[in-house]
């Protein structure tokens, strides 16, 4: 399997494993959405307050490359996902996820019979509303450091969405 589908299934299995076990459903795109620049979409199989069924779209990234500074992560973003992230006003919420993992990857899994570890971590980012690009073929995004995507940030991100807040 080539490298960079290695990265991707991994990234998958690092998003979905935080819906799981925030007890939310993760379902990746078709092909259509996924050329679209939707890779999949988190659901609440429920409610939240009056809300039934929030959810958004995520756009799943993953790099071995080091983009983690003091309090940000440098992304390198094609201008078409940044476009399409940028959307300043989408029917549904839409996140940039970024799974960061080791160069090696007989590192990004440790397993045992008590513990089940994937190496590193991942990130989020609402780019809605951010500025038009210029001619640029990729944009440099920043990430607070501080966006970890795990479960309290999940559930969070749904109760903010839930509420009508704009991310």
């Amino acid at each position: 399997m080539a490298l960079n589908t290695q990265k991707e299934d991994f990234s998958y299995a690092y998003v979905y494993g935080v819906a799981a076990a925030a007890g939310y459903s993760l379902q990746s795109a078709t092909r259509r959405l996924d050329n679209s620049g939707i890779d999949a979409t988190i659901t609440v199989p429920g409610t939240i307050g009056s809300k039934r069924l929030p959810r958004f779209d995520v756009q799943i990234k993953c790099t071995s490359q080091e983009v983690r500074q003091e309090n940000v992560l440098k992304y390198r973003l094609s201008a078409k996902n940044y476009d399409e992230l940028s959307c300043d006003d989408p029917f549904v919420p839409q996140l940039l996820i970024v799974v960061l993992v080791p160069d090696n990857v007989d590192e990004w899994l440790i397993q045992s019979e008590e513990s089940l570890c994937l190496q590193r971590c991942g990130y989020w980012l609402s780019l809605r509303g951010y500025p038009q690009r210029t001619s640029q073929s990729t944009i440099t995004v920043e990430i607070p450091r501080h966006n970890i995507f795990n479960v309290d940030a999940l559930c969070m991100i749904m109760q903010r969405i839930a509420a009508g807040d704009v991310l």
